[in-house]
């Protein structure tokens, strides 16, 4: 008998083996012992990944990595919403986001520079993760600290801090995963850091807005802050990669040639470049600029902070799971194309919940189905739009594109998105959500356009089974 294929090492796919459209049967022994032989390995198999070690550490990163986006997003707009902040100013607080969008600028000086005196010893990874993981927390009490109802600036200026060095700790820590793991366990750790993130958003999210109620938003955000410094004792416990600490320093503008330049002029002269990159930025248009103004919608329509946990915390998250299993699922059933097509209509009519909701206020139960029904929709927008980006990427250049394109697709929720508070206080909540309606227009339109005239390869490789954290799908935490 020839040598098992574990499913993790199966490039076919777990449950099928390579060249089995060859294969009838197994014939040096029987299907039930093959079987059960194959499920005991399999099981085996599991049993030594959950022992990994390192697969804990990497979900204990997702988790430290997901407690700063609520802060500089949903919750922190909420606290500003409550302190009677303008619609303008708390709109303007989505430009916080640039910093997840644009990391990719400062990703080669955390690649190619070591990390700053002692710090040094620890390796490039660690070294790095070291000083930039106090300066988040530090930035998280600065946040806790201020009083955005009498000095909203320093309270905005702390919040882009957190951003900034959020986004910082996020290049570091996606370098040591693809370092650490081998390509078969990447799809694992992937997972385990995705548990971890959605973990601590439900905790510095729905829990901090909870916990507002009992401890005041100061105690609330300096617990998120606590656990925030638990970020250092993780990064002690890790192993620096050994990628990382053997790699030899390329000279920096060798290094913007290969990371930046060949990959975009690869891309840009493709036929329809223009016309997809068009298309990608305007994909999440409506949604950026319904999303951003939900937390003082919430609370104009006098939903508590209870409610507003509630719906924007467990019955989100479970509407976002269904929803992106459902379009993994429709990817895989009638392809990339059609499917992105379908999805983002169903998106597109979902956000008609946010005017249903604008004429139901303190309808619990209509916050409730407008928040899952979004999240649903967005759920399995995402599925079909992050397997389409996907396959846009060259494999030579893979991660650069990806980061390229992922980056382009959350600006209008960085930028146009901002402007979205100045039109909620023109236009009133029930125009400024049809508006949104109508902003997602544009890029159904150009998608038609696109399927016809550029249709995606239907073999793109994605795992659009999980949950991507919300930075890399242009998302706001809500």
């Amino acid at each position: 008998m020839g040598p098992t294929l574990l499913a993790e090492d199966n490039p076919a796919g777990p449950g099928r083996y390579p060249g089995a459209d060859r294969i009838a049967v197994l014939p040096d022994l029987p299907n039930r012992r093959a079987s059960a032989h194959h499920g005991a390995m399999s099981e085996a198999a599991s049993t030594r990944i959950l022992a990994d070690r390192r697969l804990w550490l990497m979900a204990a990163y997702g988790f430290v990595a997901g407690l700063p986006l609520p802060l500089s997003g949903f919750t922190f707009r909420l606290w500003l919403s409550e302190g009677g902040v303008s619609l303008a100013v708390i709109g303007l607080t989505a430009n916080i986001g640039l910093s997840y969008s644009l990391k990719f600028l400062w990703a080669p000086l955390l690649d190619n520079v070591p990390p700053p005196g002692p710090l040094r010893h620890f390796g490039r990874r660690r070294g790095w993760l070291l000083a930039i993981q106090p300066l988040l927390a530090g930035a998280a009490v600065l946040l806790a600290l201020s009083n955005p109802a009498v000095a909203p600036v320093p309270a905005v200026a702390a919040a882009a801090l957190v951003a900034f060095m959020s986004a910082s700790q996020d290049i570091v820590v996606d370098a040591w995963r693809i370092e650490i793991f081998p390509p078969r366990l990447q799809g694992a750790a992937m997972a385990a850091y995705v548990w971890g993130y959605r973990a601590a958003l439900l905790i510095s999210g729905a829990g901090a807005i909870k916990s507002a109620d009992i401890i005041g938003w100061h105690g609330a955000l300096l617990a998120v802050a606590a656990l925030m410094a638990f970020g250092p004792v993780v990064t002690l416990l890790a192993p620096e990669p050994r990628a990382a600490a053997q790699r030899a320093v390329a000279r920096f503008a060798a290094r913007l040639t290969s990371a930046v330049i060949e990959p975009l002029v690869e891309f840009l002269t493709r036929p329809g470049a223009w016309l997809i990159l068009g298309f990608v930025a305007l994909f999440k248009l409506g949604e950026a600029m319904a999303g951003v103004m939900t937390a003082p919608f919430y609370t104009s329509l006098g939903f508590n902070r209870a409610a507003i946990a509630v719906a924007t915390g467990p019955f989100s998250l479970a509407a976002t799971f269904v929803g992106t299993a459902l379009g993994g699922w429709l990817v895989a059933r009638l392809g990339v194309g059609r499917a992105l097509l379908w999805t983002g209509w169903v998106q597109t009519a979902a956000m008609g919940m946010y005017l249903l909701l604008a004429s139901s206020a303190g309808e619990h139960h209509v916050l409730y189905a407008t928040v899952m029904t979004e999240a649903f929709a967005e759920g399995m927008a995402d599925a079909a739009f992050i397997t389409y980006l996907s396959g846009l990427c060259s494999v030579a250049f893979t991660a650069t594109q990806y980061a390229l394109l992922s980056s382009l697709a959350a600006i209008a929720l960085r930028t146009v998105g901002g402007l979205s508070g100045f039109l909620a206080a023109d236009l009133g909540w029930t125009r400024f959500y049809a508006l949104a309606v109508f902003a997602a227009l544009p890029a159904m339109l150009l998608m038609m356009l696109l399927l016809r005239r550029y249709p995606p390869a239907e073999n793109a490789a994605s795992q659009v089974g999980e949950v991507a954290p919300p930075e890399s799908r242009g998302a706001d935490p809500d």
